[in-house]
C-alpha cells in the first residue's frame, strides 16, 4: 500500500462515506438513526481496523483490507474491474447481497460470508458461505457452500456443498469426502469432478514430492451419487443425493491422514485472523516452508485450481502384501 493518512474518528456526513488513501484506526459504525442509511464508498488504497456498518458499500478498487467485522445492509459489491487485492479479515454479511465478481483483483474473505446472495469470482474463503443463492466461478472455499435455494459452481475448489439444487460446470474440486444435492446436479458438457481429501496438499506446498498412494480421484456423478434419507427427531424425512468417494477408498486405510499435513492448510487459512503467531511445515531436508499466513495459502490453492500446480491421480492398485499387513 502507498502511504496512508491516518483518521482516527470517522466524522464525514451523515449519507455517505468515501474513503481513498486512508487508515481508518476506528470502527465505522452509526451513532445516530439517520446514520443508519449511510453508504461506505471504498476508492482503493483503504485500510479499516475496526467493524463497518453500512447501507451499501461499494469498492472502487484494491488495495483494501478491512481487520474487522463488515456488515452491509442492503448491498457489498465490489466492481468488476477492480484490481490488487481487497480482504476482509473477519465475517460478511448481508440481509442483500455480497457481489465480488472479479476480472482482475482478488478478493479474499478470511471467515464465513452470509447473505441472501452471493456471487464470487475469482475470490478466497477461509470459512463457509451460507446464503438463498450462491453463485462461485474459479473460486475457492475452505468450508462449505450452504444454499437454500440454489447452487451454481463454475471451476472451483470447495470443501462441501448442501443445496437443494445444484448447477456445475469446468473442472471443480472437493476437500472433504461427500457433498449433497436434493435434485442431482445439472451438469453441463464436459463437467468434471475431483476429490482431493487423499491429496497431499503439504507435500505441494512444500515443493516436495508427494507421499504414495495419494492423489486426487474422479468423482463420477453417476455412479458416485447415492439417495440418502434424512429423519430429524420430529420424524420429517428429507431426500438427498450424496457425492462421495468413501465407497471406493481402500487405500484410505493404508494412509496416515496426519502425515499429509492437509487439515494445517485449511486452519491456517480459517484461523488467520486469530492466530498471533505465524507457522510453517517441515520439509524432508529440516528447512522450513512458506510461512502458513492466509495471502500464501490463497495464492497456493489457485495454483491449484489454475492448473499451475498439479496433483497426480491416485493410484487404485494395492498390493496384496500392503492388505495383509493392515489387516491382519
Amino acid at each position: 500500500m502507498k502511504e496512508l493518512k491516518e483518521l482516527t474518528e470517522v466524522r464525514i456526513g451523515e449519507t455517505i462515506v468515501a474513503l481513498k488513501d486512508n487508515m481508518v484506526k476506528s470502527a465505522i459504525l452509526p451513532k445516530t438513526s439517520n446514520e443508519l442509511e449511510r453508504d461506505v464508498a471504498i476508492q482503493g488504497n483503504v485500510k479499516i481496523d475496526g467493524a463497518v456498518y453500512a447501507r451499501n458499500l461499494t469498492l472502487d478498487s484494491g488495495p483494501a483490507e478491512f481487520s474487522g467485522a463488515v456488515y452491509a445492509h442492503n448491498e457489498l459489491h465490489i466492481k468488476n474491474d477492480a484490481d490488487d487485492t481487497i480482504v476482509f479479515k473477519k465475517a460478511v454479511a448481508s440481509s442483500g447481497s455480497v457481489v465480488s465478481l472479479l476480472l482482475k483483483g482478488k478478493c479474499v474473505y478470511g471467515a464465513d460470508i452470509n447473505a441472501a446472495s452471493v456471487k464470487l469470482k475469482n475470490c478466497f474463503v477461509a470459512g463457509s458461505i451460507f446464503a438463498n443463492e450462491i453463485q462461485i466461478e474459479n473460486a475457492i472455499v475452505l468450508g462449505g457452500c450452504f444454499a437454500s435455494k440454489k447452487l451454481s459452481l463454475q471451476n472451483v475448489i470447495v470443501g462441501t456443498f448442501n443445496a437443494p439444487e445444484t448447477a456445475a460446470g469446468g473442472v471443480n474440486y472437493l476437500l472433504y469426502p461427500t457433498a449433497f444435492s436434493v435434485e442431482p446436479i445439472a451438469c453441463l458438457p464436459g463437467t468434471e469432478f475431483y476429490n482431493i481429501t487423499l491429496a497431499d496438499l503439504g507435500s505441494l506446498f512444500k515443493n516436495e514430492e508427494e507421499k504414495p498412494n495419494t492423489g486426487k480421484i474422479r468423482l463420477d456423478i453417476e455412479a458416485d451419487s447415492q439417495r440418502t434419507v434424512l429423519v430429524d427427531d420430529a420424524g420429517a424425512k428429507m431426500l438427498l443425493h450424496s457425492y462421495s468417494i468413501a465407497s471406493r477408498i481402500l487405500v484410505s486405510d493404508l494412509l496416515d491422514l496426519e502425515n499429509l499435513e492437509n487439515h494445517f492448510l485449511i486452519v491456517s487459512a480459517s484461523l488467520g485472523s486469530q492466530i498471533l503467531k505465524t507457522y510453517s511445515l517441515q520439509k524432508e531436508d529440516g528447512s522450513k516452508s512458506d510461512d502458513l499466513t492466509l495471502m500464501n495459502i490463497t495464492l497456493f490453492f489457485f495454483k491449484i485450481l489454475n492448473g499451475m500446480i498439479q496433483i497426480r491421480e491416485i493410484n487404485g492398485s494395492v498390493s496384496f502384501d500392503e492388505l495383509r499387513r493392515t489387516y491382519l
